[in-house]
C-alpha cells in the first residue's frame, strides 16, 4: 500500500514514533504526523520492522547536534558535586558517570528551550526519579529526602516473587518463562509491555534480561530517560511539557489540561 500524501517509511528495529519523528522530520515532538498508508494514526506501542508508515511532505532537516558535555546540557546544570550532594545515599547503580552515560543516549534532554526550562526539567526530572526510589522517611538520618536513588527495585520483589506484573493478552511483548516484570531501576520500569517497548527502543532485549534494569546504571538510567521522552499518546513526553514543544491539543483543552494550569 502507498502513501496518498507524504513520503513512504519502513518500520525498522528499534523505531519508536518519536524517534522516527526525530530523525526524519527533525523533532521527535511531531510524532503525530506520522499516519499509516490509509490515513490513521499507528498505535505507538505496536510497531513492528517492516511496517509501512507515512511521513508528512513537510521534513525539516535534523537539528545539529548539541554542544559537547559542560556545554549546555545536564552536566551544566547538575555537577558531579552537586549531584552527590543531593544524592548522598544513592546506590552505586545510580552513579553521576551512568547519569553522563545514560544522556548520550538523549541528547535533547536539559537541552531544549530556555536556561530556566531547561534547570527546570533537570529538577523535575531528579525529583522524579528521587520519589519513585526513596529510602528516606520523617526521621531518617541526613533527613528523608537525602535517600533519594536508594532502592533499585520493588522492595519484597527481590526474589521473584512479583509475578502479578505480566500482561499475558500482551502479544507484541509477550513475557518469558521465568522472567518478572515488577519495578527495577530509577522510574521503576513495570509491567512486561514496558520492558519490551523500551528495550525495543534502546536496542537491548530487556524482556528476556529485566535484571539489567537493576544491574546496569546506564541502562537503568537510559529506562528513565526513555519514559521522560518518549510521548504515550495521548500524553505528551515530559520533556516535550518541560522545554516548551508542547501544544495543548482541543481535547487537552477541554479537559482543562493546559500549561498555565500545569504551571509551566
Amino acid at each position: 500500500m502507498s502513501c496518498t500524501s507524504g513520503t513512504l517509511y519502513i518500520v525498522k528495529a528499534g523505531d519508536t514514533l518519536y524517534l522516527i519523528a526525530e530523525r526524519e522530520l527533525g523533532d521527535g515532538n511531531r510524532w503525530p504526523e506520522i499516519k499509516n498508508p490509509n490515513g490513521t494514526s499507528p498505535d505507538p506501542g505496536n510497531l513492528h520492522p517492516g511496517q509501512e508508515l507515512c511521513l508528512s511532505g513537510s521534513v525539516s532537516p535534523p537539528p545539529p547536534p548539541p554542544p559537547p558535555g559542560g556545554g549546555n546540557g545536564f552536566e551544566s546544570i547538575v555537577s558531579r558535586d552537586a549531584y552527590g550532594a543531593m544524592f548522598p545515599k544513592r546506590n552505586a547503580l545510580y552513579a553521576y558517570d551512568s547519569m553522563i552515560a545514560a544522556i548520550g543516549k538523549y541528547p535533547q534532554f536539559c537541552n531544549e528551550g530556555s536556561d530556566e526550562q531547561r534547570r527546570r526539567e533537570a529538577a523535575a526530572f531528579l525529583a522524579n526519579i528521587a520519589h519513585e526510589t526513596t529510602g528516606g522517611w520523617p526521621a531518617a538520618p541526613e533527613g528523608p529526602y537525602a535517600w533519594g536513588l536508594y532502592y533499585i527495585e520493588e522492595v519484597g520483589c527481590e526474589n521473584g516473587g512479583c509475578t502479578q506484573y505480566c500482561d499475558p493478552n500482551n502479544t507484541t511483548y509477550p513475557c518469558k518463562p521465568g522472567k518478572t516484570y515488577h519495578g527495577r531501576g530509577p522510574m521503576q520500569l513495570s509491567w512486561n509491555y514496558n520492558y519490551g517497548a523500551v528495550g525495543q527502543a534502546l536496542g537491548i532485549d530487556l524482556l528476556s534480561n529485566p535484571d539489567l534494569v537493576k544491574s546496569d546504571g546506564a541502562i537503568a538510567l537510559q529506562t528513565a530517560l526513555w519514559f521522560w521522552m518518549t510521548p504515550q499518546s495521548p500524553k505528551p513526553s515530559c520533556h516535550a511539557v518541560m522545554s516548551g514543544g508542547w501544544t495543548p491539543s482541543p481535547d487537552d483543552a477541554n479537559q482543562d489540561r493546559v500549561r498555565s494550569h500545569l504551571g509551566f
